[in-house]
């Protein structure tokens, strides 16, 4: 099994003398004579580390994975969601994971009824729901805004050119409310570009409303043989208080 070794006292990176003189610091990035009792000590933390062989690192097990602290994603209203679909003919979902998709995904997996196809980007989805429209099945994608972004060029030369029915749900990440600062860029992107791509669109905000809204995206999609869009929103999604 091989281990880990620290560099002998000759392959050690001496500073620079002059640097040194006139810093009175080893150069930055190098390793010296400056911190003795750190690098050469054998009981030092950095040698114990850098001795220590690969079989006895501590990797951690199935169980410390788990989650510590339930996601506030609602559970009821992913159900009134996944009802809906179910209840439109829905029979393939692409999607990829995402916080506020979780139980979505989850219930999709736990379906035979359905089958649930797991994305390596979300550009992928386009071709599968085209491949399920073809074959007689219909289908939804299931992503994140900025996956929603990151698709663009399939939805564009793909299914708007060859009359995709594409019916996307979108998480309607970075409005108000929004903790992640890397989420933020895409709340203010997202509705610009679906008007500038022509591509309806609704909110879902309202789990009164949610059967009878992705009705009618699927409607106006397969009526139009076009893209229709659904934003899954904060309101429907989170169960913060």
């Amino acid at each position: 099994m091989r281990s880990v070794h620290s560099l002998g006292a000759k392959e050690r990176i001496a500073p620079s003398s002059t640097a040194a003189k006139h810093t009175g610091h080893p150069p930055r990035g190098l390793i010296g004579d400056a911190y003795p009792a750190v690098l050469h000590s054998r009981d030092s933390p950095c040698h114990r580390a850098a001795n220590r062989p690969v079989s006895s690192l501590a990797f951690p097990s199935p169980d410390s994975c788990k989650i510590l602290s339930p996601v506030p994603v609602s559970q009821t209203n992913s159900r009134v969601v996944y009802a809906a679909l179910k209840s439109c003919g829905i029979g393939l979902l692409s999607a990829l994971p995402e916080t506020w998709l979780v139980h979505l995904i989850r219930m999709a997996e736990d379906d035979p009824e359905m089958i649930l196809v797991r994305l390596a980007k979300e550009e992928e989805g386009v071709g599968v729901s085209a491949g399920a429209h073809f074959a007689g099945v219909k289908s939804a994608m299931l992503m994140q805004n900025h996956g929603f972004l990151a698709s663009v060029n399939g939805i564009v030369s793909f299914a708007k050119l060859y009359r995709i029915p594409l019916l996307m749900l979108v998480s309607y990440r970075g409005h108000f409310g929004e903790r992640d600062p890397w989420q933020t860029q895409g709340g203010s992107s997202t509705e610009p570009v679906l008007r500038a791509l022509g591509i309806p669109y609704l909110f879902l905000d309202d789990p009164q409303k949610v059967a009878r809204r992705i009705a009618e995206a699927q409607t106006l999609a397969y009526s139009s043989l076009h893209p229709t869009a659904l934003l899954l929103t904060r309101e429907l999604m989170w169960e913060e208080s």
